[in-house]
């Protein structure tokens, strides 16, 4: 059975990870995709392990599943004429440029609103266009430290670091598809397209502060900002006898089992650790005396003890590990698959569970063009029309 958004047609004109990610989140739930390249193609192509083709690299196969490809050179007006006449059959427009890039070529949202006014024009970038820094760039790292999240770090680290995950591409990446779907639904129920974006900035100081706005969530203010149970220098895994693991005892119920199951009942009537708000207040002390009673056992002694307790426990995996696991096993989350060019991948499942219109992957990533002639086909381009198009370098028709 088809996904969720079957018969959506999307333009995806997008690169390296934000964009691209969400426009194959949105393609695993059924949207047809067409990924719009330059004639050098998307910078992720390059990036990553390769096997046979160059610009096949490991984080392209990652990020472009479920696509089509078409090249269009978008300095060129025959090739923007195309992505326009493309654009009168769509249901979304999806780019990651700043929007006086896409103005300067004469694909803001006007010239799109002007062609197909039911269209849902999507931009994600660095800065709200309304703020001081409208006009700036971003990538992942400086919005972390733009947002506050490589501050976050000063506690435990003596210093910011960003997170080791692209965290503000991949958060705006998800928060671009919600925006996409809530503009659908509301085209569903009025018929009317918008114009939406996403900048980065908002999005990763909505995300930071939601925890960490703490004190200052009044006004006047009643404490200072950040969530003690997140930035304590002591918020990390525990060491076992012979590895780390990770038990987690911040609701009542929870310490009480902790304390009976670990052998220190003593610890339920702590007059720092009775309440789940005295821990908090106390947090840096729940944390190591946590720490001292994880010491004494072995990792698995651990898991054996909290099997049938609701208290979360859980060993620390490396990223390897993760590529056995059986629970991920059980639930067929790695798809091995045959690309045409690139051999057998693998790929992380879609990790929503629809009951009536599953997610599925469909296509593997697409060779750069592999889809240029096909998809101007579609648009009512004649072979000739199209042959005019390569001539001039503003499309590349693939063998």
């Amino acid at each position: 059975m088809p996904g969720p958004l079957h018969g959506v047609r999307i333009l995806e004109i997008t690169n390296i990870l934000l964009g691209p990610l969400a426009g194959q989140l949105l393609a695993d739930m059924g949207a047809d995709v067409i990924k719009v390249e330059p004639p050098t193609g998307d910078g992720l192509r390059t990036i990553g392990a390769s096997r046979n083709t160059p610009n096949m690299a490991a984080l392209f196969l990652t990020c472009n599943r479920n696509k089509r490809s078409l090249i269009l050179d978008l300095k060129q007006n025959n090739a923007r004429e195309a992505l326009l006449k493309l654009a009168v059959n769509s249901d979304v427009v999806l780019h990651n440029y700043r929007p006086q890039a896409m103005r300067k070529l004469g694909l803001d949202y006007a010239a799109f609103k002007e062609v197909n006014p039911d269209l849902i024009y999507a931009g994600a970038h660095g800065y709200g266009r309304k703020g001081r820094y409208g006009d700036k760039g971003a990538l992942d790292d400086a919005i972390q430290a733009a947002s506050g999240i490589a501050a976050l770090n000063i506690p435990a680290l003596g210093e910011p670091r960003c997170v080791p995950l692209a965290m503000a591409d991949q958060n705006s990446a998800l928060t671009l598809v919600y925006g996409v779907l809530g503009a659908l639904f509301h085209r569903e129920r009025t018929g009317q397209g918008q114009e939406l974006e996403v900048p980065m900035f908002e999005t990763m100081t909505h995300y930071s502060m939601l925890l960490n706005l703490w004190g200052k969530t009044f006004e006047p203010a009643i404490g200072t900002t950040d969530y003690p149970a997140m930035t304590s220098k002591s918020r990390k895994p525990c060491a076992t006898k012979d590895g780390y693991a990770v038990v987690i005892t911040y609701v009542d119920p929870h310490w009480e089992v902790f304390a009976r199951k670990s052998g220190h009942p003593e610890l339920i009537d702590d007059p720092r650790f009775k309440t789940q708000n005295l821990r908090v207040q106390n947090m840096d002390a729940t944390y190591e005396m946590t720490a001292r009673v994880i010491a004494e056992r072995t990792t698995q002694e651990w898991l054996d003890i909290f099997q049938d307790t609701s208290v979360p426990v859980t060993p620390v995996n490396s990223l390897d590990d993760l590529i056995e696991d059986p629970h991920l096993d059980d639930v067929g989350f790695w798809k091995l698959m045959d690309h045409p060019t690139e051999g057998t991948l693998r790929m992380a499942a879609f990790p929503v569970n629809y009951e009536e219109t599953p997610a599925e992957i469909r296509r593997l990533a697409p060779n750069l063009g592999e889809h240029s002639a096909e998809i101007l086909k579609e648009a009512g381009y004649s072979e000739a029309e199209i042959e005019g198009l390569v001539e001039t370098g503003a499309t590349v028709k693939v063998a």
